[in-house]
């Protein structure tokens, strides 16, 4: 049994959710849409679709879709889900769910009300590596957690920022560095550890000329009591690795783009074990086996046809853009911002 999924939105991460159709075994591309109808063309034509949409409630109307990718703007995310829920399509949505908790709510409202599914893309919590230091933390191993820290330095240009209108603006882009690059970090290192209880931030436009923070620094305080750094910027040439380092009464563990950097625990029975794939490279890039969105997509195939919640639901990716509204309202008040 097949899957049908459309792709709303034929912009730079298509790319990751046609290749991942093509090759989940339980997913098939049906139909693509895109406002620039050399866009869809060209996206429908290189993936062995004859017909484009250029209006998304035609082809929701039209072609037989079980599950629709919403791969547009940020802040354009809650009214595209919408749309496919009230055609009784599932959805799964690409970072950040959108850019306003009324937003994300009503998205989820949506969701609820027409009794369809939404999943939401944070490919990083298929890691491998990210998979052993979660396990090992929840395990206790590590002994009770008092650091834990996040380093997101990436590198944007100008030239990406000018690419397109919505990007490095509130209004579509929902922020800058932490709520487009950062946001997979956040995440993670939130996933990891159990929650955020607070955050205390300092956020800059220091190298770029956009709207949003190019530049940001969040003292966080965690719901299992320990303490820690997010460092997040699109201005760190050329671009450095993704850290996580997380350090414990029983040991410290870091962990990157390219596996376990740091794997030191008191009990030396515990093996380092061998990570065969990657979170992403220096500047987070994609990578080209394309393993995190395969398995994702994947996932809401299966999610679709067994009738089960997928992966990372929308309530679950909810959070980490509750936590970086609450750092921005953290920069703006200069006040430590306690979550729920």
């Amino acid at each position: 049994m097949l899957a049908n999924f459309a792709i709303i939105g034929c912009g730079r991460i298509s790319v990751n959710h046609l290749d991942a159709i093509k090759n989940a075994p339980h997913a098939r591309l049906v139909a693509v849409c895109d406002i620039i109808e050399e866009k869809a063309k060209m996206v429908a034509l290189e993936n062995g679709l004859s017909k484009w949409y250029t209006n998304a409630e035609e082809m929701l109307k039209n072609e037989k879709i079980d599950v629709c990718c919403i791969l547009t703007p940020s802040g354009m995310h809650c009214e595209h889900v919408c749309l496919a829920a009230k055609h009784r399509v599932h959805v799964l949505c690409e970072k950040p769910l959108d850019v306003t908790k009324e937003k994300m709510q009503k998205m989820l409202d949506c969701c609820k009300e027409n009794n369809v599914k939404i999943g939401a893309v944070f490919q990083r919590r298929t890691h491998d590596g990210a998979i052993k230091v979660r396990e090992l933390v929840q395990s206790g191993k590590i002994g009770k957690i008092m650091l834990a820290d996040a380093s997101l330095k990436y590198y944007r240009n100008q030239e990406y920022y000018d690419s397109d209108a919505w990007r490095g603006t509130w209004e579509l882009d929902g922020g800058g560095a932490l709520m487009n690059q950062g946001i997979h970090g956040i995440d993670m290192l939130s996933w990891l550890m159990g929650g955020i209880k607070s955050v205390y931030a300092k956020c800059a436009t220091l190298s770029w000329n956009i709207a949003v923070e190019d530049t940001a620094v969040v003292n966080v305080s965690f719901k299992n009591g320990a303490i820690g750094v997010i460092q997040g910027t699109t201005a760190a040439y050329p671009g450095l690795d993704t850290i996580f380092s997380l350090h414990g009464s029983k040991g410290s563990i870091s962990f990157g783009d390219n596996g376990l950097y740091t794997w030191e625990l008191e009990d030396k029975s515990i093996k380092k074990p061998e990570i065969l794939d990657s979170m992403g490279g220096k500047n987070c890039q994609y990578i080209s086996t394309n393993k995190g969105h395969a398995l994702q997509i994947e996932d809401m195939a299966l999610a679709v046809i067994e009738n089960r919640e997928p992966m990372i639901t929308g309530e679950e990716a909810m959070k980490s853009v509750e936590i970086v509204l609450a750092i921005y309202e953290s920069a703006k008040t200069g006040k430590e911002i306690f979550l729920d």
